[in-house]
């Protein structure tokens, strides 16, 4: 009698163990496991450089025909425009270039300027001679002309006077053979917008590109 009761015992022991393997199991396989999600990187579109700014030249209703920069050579020189902007003269961005520079005599040609504009230049000594504007040798070497008998008026920073080389607005240059510089130049000018013509002599040569077509 004894053995049975123990024999039913032990039975119900193990039905209920296995009752409660069971749903440990269940229990275990329906918890999904919390795993640390790392955010994807999300690439980020690279930027687009703005463009750059050479020329207003549309403002003054001149169509290109070239895009800047624009380089003519003659007698071993060549001569690059990088950046050509036309600024009324009576404007912020005038008066602030001729006081930094200290642009306070004008130009032989222009005594009443409308503009003034403000280009970016590379000359590049090609030949086997040394090429410079010095005090005595000041013949202009390259003209810019905007209509038939306008060209434009050099005017020469006085804050940089008697420098050679300079690189913020040159004043005088010496470039050996081989040798450039990178600089700024500015201009007076008075008349109408027709075309635009870069011309260069110098050693007996000449090169000519128009920008703006007549």
């Amino acid at each position: 009698m004894k053995k049975n009761i123990l024999r039913a015992a032990l039975t119900t022991t193990m039905l209920l163990s296995m009752v409660l393997g069971q749903n440990v199991i269940t229990n275990a396989a329906a918890v999904t496991p919390v795993t640390a999600s790392t955010p994807s990187a999300t690439a980020k579109p690279a930027a687009t450089p703005a463009p750059i700014m050479r020329d207003n030249l549309s403002k003054y209703g001149l169509k290109k025909d070239l895009e800047l920069p624009v380089t003519v050579t003659a007698g071993g020189l060549s001569y690059m425009l990088e950046k050509f902007m036309i600024y009324d003269f009576k404007s912020k961005d005038a008066q602030n270039l001729v006081k930094q520079f200290k642009y306070d005599s004008f130009g032989v040609m222009v005594s009443k300027p409308k503009y003034l504009v403000w280009t970016k230049i590379i000359i590049k000594n090609n030949s086997k001679s040394i090429v410079k504007r010095a005090l005595y040798d000041q013949a202009d070497k390259w003209v810019i002309t905007l209509k038939k008998g306008g060209k434009l008026d050099p005017i020469w920073p006085k804050v940089n006077e008697g420098r050679i080389n300079n690189k913020s607005a040159f004043y005088y240059y010496m470039l050996k053979p081989g040798e450039q510089l990178s600089t700024y130049q500015a201009f007076l000018y008075d008349g109408d917008f027709e075309y635009f013509a870069i011309r260069m002599f110098h050693a007996g040569g000449f090169d000519e590109k128009l920008v703006v077509s007549y």
